[in-house]
């Protein structure tokens, strides 16, 4: 796994983009680059549903298609943001139209060998994403087939790059656990505000003050953790006094085993990003 890359400014020098399906992550990526300054005619969208049509029209005056058509021929990336149970069906009705693009993922689970089945193309670059790409705070893996080149792969950071940070992974089975890490992981931190809303609540705070210091912790505590070049464990060391109130709360959650079932829940979920690939890549 490659550390952490900064992808290049926005250039004049993107090609025509084509985005098959325009839900959350679509709308994630065109709306970074719109305001990067490329131009919406530079981006075509097919997208089925009629609501999340009007919404490409409205944000971003972007026409998008119901159905893949001869506009899809100009693209020089396209991005798929569809989901993993409709990809085949979306790329077999594609295809003709994109056999000179490089190919992006951005669906979970699906395998760049099924995606380069179904398009009949090795200009496959998967990607692992998560939601905070929509604020531009994401965190994204990318690995990209063998026959992608150094060229392509700048194309792809150049894309991806409004979105957040983002690094190359050279297995792609490494996309698994990156899936169980980083791209359920937002949820696993709501998971975790949630709780420290209520058990505020419980204690005599509204719940907005508890919702705003829990919010204030999570953002400090995880600003500090990037900025230092300590270990987690080390800076949990450091504020935790033994016979004090974080000791206390943590030998609570050590006894109750916490850790080990939080571990045992990013290995179901990487369990169930292979059964996916299995799944819906045959």
């Amino acid at each position: 796994m490659t550390a952490t890359s900064t992808a290049p400014e926005h250039s004049n020098a993107l090609p025509a983009l084509a985005f098959i399906g325009g839900g959350n992550m679509a709308s994630a990526i065109i709306g970074g680059l719109i305001r990067q300054g490329v131009p919406p005619t530079q981006i075509e969208v097919v997208e089925p549903w009629a609501e999340a049509r009007a919404a490409l029209l409205q944000q971003f005056g972007i026409t998008a298609q119901e159905q893949a058509g001869a506009q899809l021929q100009r693209a020089g990336l396209v991005v798929w943001a569809v989901k993993p149970q409709t990809f085949q069906e979306a790329a077999l009705q594609t295809r003709a139209h994109t056999a000179q693009a490089l190919h992006l993922s951005v669906a979970a689970g699906i395998r760049s060998s099924s995606i380069a089945q179904w398009l009949n193309s090795e200009s496959v670059v998967r990607a692992m994403p998560n939601t905070p790409a929509l604020i531009g705070q994401g965190m994204t893996a990318l690995y990209a087939r063998p026959a992608v080149s150094s060229g392509q792969r700048a194309l792809v950071e150049q894309v991806i790059a409004p979105t957040g940070q983002q690094m190359w992974v050279q297995d792609e089975t490494q996309l698994d656990a990156v899936t169980a890490l980083s791209g359920s992981g937002p949820a696993y931190v709501f998971y975790f505000l949630e709780a420290m809303v209520q058990a505020g609540t419980e204690m005599g705070l509204s719940p907005e003050q508890a919702h705003q210091l829990a919010v204030g912790t999570f953002v400090g505590a995880s600003e500090l953790a990037r900025r230092s070049d300590e270990a987690p464990a080390v800076l949990r060391q450091r504020v935790t006094s033994k016979g004090g109130t974080t000791y206390a709360a943590l030998q609570s959650l050590e006894q109750d085993g916490v850790a080990d079932k939080f571990i045992h829940a990013l290995h179901a979920a990487e369990r169930r990003a292979r059964e996916l690939g299995d799944e819906f890549g045959r």
